[in-house]
């Protein structure tokens, strides 16, 4: 795991504080959507599906400020949408780095060069852009030619103004281990960005394509191979060595939705970002009056062939806390990942 030793730190004393306030829930990075709009049609995100009237509204500072703190997380991911299409979101970056939030900013990257100078280069902050495969793949999965080479622009630039770039990779069936290896190879090797994040795609009600998302078992084949031939140890990945295991398949865990949660323009979303069964007005609410226990493989039809960091990530992180064995471990990859 290459997340910095300064931020492994951080989130390891959180997490120690959790478990001597005996806390069972609680939240470790919150996924905060301050507007629905995006200027892309991905095939495999519904977000723009929504009423026209809900992809104008844009969430206040203070409002999305507020339910961070009000949560107690860490760490914040802002996606949407597109949040470079927010006017305020160089405020709402600005006011969560001044209250040393770590903070990751979701992006397609195609105003990434124009919004540069709005933003201060810091330790808290990173720029996470979505690539989800080399030049022809990623154009085709956001069905827009030339998005990939203007990405990656974006990226040189960014870090060139010595902003930490790290990034997001969703993959569908339609992906072979090779294409994994090609993609990460080039963000990790050429491009060199910070840390690299992967996932299996998660059928989004309403996704327009339906049929190319992964099964548990497609989904444990395609990442085995990919990490094979020591290229698992060699990419700069941001997920605890535990949840890379899990998407092998060396290791299977209960969902704890509850540690990222998401709150969008609706409210806290139930039971997490990537189903919608009702919003409530704060984060307590949703630990306190949402049935977990009806939801993840086996109990919910929806769950059943979801892998995505949201719900197994956390539980992974809390597992390697609970063994010195793991804990090691995982202290040795962060090591090991900030020395390359």
């Amino acid at each position: 795991m290459a997340m910095p030793l300064r931020q492994t730190i951080r989130i390891g004393t959180y997490l120690f504080r959790q478990k001597l306030r005996k806390r069972e829930k609680f939240p470790l990075i919150v996924e905060l959507e301050p507007l629905y709009a995006c200027n892309l049609a991905c095939e495999g995100c519904g977000k723009i599906q929504h009423p026209a009237g809900v992809l104008k509204q844009r969430m206040p500072v203070a409002q999305a400020v507020g339910a961070v703190l009000e949560s107690g997380a860490p760490m914040v991911s802002i996606a949407g949408g597109e949040p470079l299409m927010h006017p305020q979101i160089d405020e709402i970056v600005r006011e969560l780095v001044a209250r040393r939030k770590y903070v990751f900013l979701c992006t397609n990257a195609l105003l990434l060069r124009k919004k540069l100078d709005k933003f201060t280069p810091s330790r808290y902050f990173a720029f996470a852009v979505h690539i989800d495969g080399l030049r022809e793949r990623h154009d085709a999965s956001v069905a827009k030619e030339g998005v990939f080479d203007e990405a990656v622009a974006a990226i040189k630039e960014a870090q060139a103004r010595g902003f930490r770039t790290t990034t997001n990779s969703t993959f569908f069936n339609t992906d072979t281990p090779q294409t994994v290896v090609e993609v990460l190879d080039y963000l990790n090797d050429e491009l060199r960005v910070d840390q690299m994040m992967i996932s299996p795609a998660y059928a989004y009600e309403k996704a327009p394509d339906q049929e190319h998302f992964l099964g548990v078992e497609q989904t444990r084949e395609l990442f085995r191979r990919a990490f094979a031939n020591g290229n698992r140890r060699r990419w700069r990945l941001n997920h605890s060595p535990l949840f890379l295991d899990f998407l092998e398949g060396r290791a299977d865990f209960p969902c704890t939705a509850w540690a990222i949660p998401n709150y969008s323009l609706f409210g806290w979303q139930r039971p997490c970002y990537l189903m919608s069964d009702g919003y409530v007005p704060t984060y307590r609410q949703l630990v306190e009056e949402t049935d977990w226990e009806k939801y993840g493989r086996g109990r919910d039809p929806r769950c059943a062939n979801c892998m995505a960091h949201c719900g197994y990530e956390p539980t992974a992180v809390l597992a390697t806390m609970g063994s010195l064995r793991e804990s090691l471990r995982a202290a040795r990859e962060t090591v090991s990942g900030n020395r390359g």
